[in-house]
């Protein structure tokens, strides 16, 4: 069984949506191991979101996901984080598939209303940011 983090950004909980989504992630047959509402602060956001410091969005993506609560989450089951990818859909909500929760929901490349780990360390790391061992269901 495969782990991956989700996050439900702070534009997917000011929408009303972390139910659509969660109940989205459960129709896929991901089973939700831990999750918690959070309200980053500026250096949190900027901890998580490190291996993008030089990118020019960085300071407009943590100020934008220290702007307002948000949703985390541990997912989990068979090719999780492939799958998870394909469901949130491309980055950029103007290329996201058609049904993609980027596509039905996102305004745009930044605010795009939820993240989701790449790569198996990735997602160890990432899931490790907000969760310790005793808050993740087996």
């Amino acid at each position: 069984m495969e782990r991956t983090l989700s996050i439900i950004k702070p534009d997917g909980v000011k929408k009303g949506l972390i139910g659509e989504i969660i109940k989205r992630f459960e129709q896929e047959g991901f089973k939700i191991a831990a999750m918690k509402m959070i309200w980053m602060n500026k250096k949190q956001a900027e901890g998580f979101y490190a291996v993008h410091k030089d990118k020019p969005f960085y300071n407009s993506l943590t100020d934008f996901m220290s702007s307002g609560p948000v949703v985390v989450m541990v997912l989990e089951g068979d090719n999780v984080i492939k799958r998870n990818r394909e469901i949130m859909g491309a980055t950029d909500p103007k290329k996201a598939a058609d049904g993609t929760i980027r596509k039905m929901y996102a305004d745009n490349v930044e605010q795009n209303i939820v993240h989701g780990s790449d790569a198996p360390e990735t997602a160890k790391f990432e899931i490790s940011y907000f969760f310790n061992s005793l808050e993740i269901v087996d």
